[in-house]
């Protein structure tokens, strides 16, 4: 998402091309590109000329728009202290603790927008490399 934000506005990239970019197997974006895809998040054509772009501006895009694309599992609502619910007959002890960090997490990633996410990150090289993983022997 962040190699289509930061693409030009009249250019497709092709998944191989967002897999250089960001230094990911290319094997792991055709899955995650078709849930993007499906969450209307991002627009797919095929073809030689194909690619993918962004189907809305970056900056109405949040960062749990995009999440909840990718990660459709339910959000933990189970007691951190058991593999069940909290106890019968109330709460255990961490669970205020818990259900209002899960609540503020999820308020920061609604309240981030992918704009802003790929302004703040690092740029990468030419061919994915980061300034951190160049070596310099």
């Amino acid at each position: 998402m962040v190699s289509l934000t930061r693409a030009p506005l009249d250019r497709s990239l092709s998944a191989r091309a967002i897999a250089v970019e960001q230094a990911i197997p290319p094997a792991f974006l055709p899955q995650v590109m078709t849930d993007l895809v499906r969450a209307g998040l991002v627009v797919g054509q095929v073809g030689r000329t194909g690619g993918y772009r962004l189907a809305r501006p970056a900056a109405t895009i949040s960062v749990l728009d995009i999440v909840g694309a990718i990660d459709r599992s339910e959000p933990e609502t189970g007691c951190i202290l058991r593999d069940t619910a909290c106890l019968a007959h109330g709460a255990c002890a961490a669970h205020a603790v818990m259900a209002a960090g899960r609540a503020a997490l999820m308020g920061h990633l609604r309240a981030s927008s992918l704009e802003a996410m790929a302004d703040a990150g690092p740029r990468p090289w030419p061919g994915g490399a980061h300034l951190g993983q160049i070596s310099t022997r």
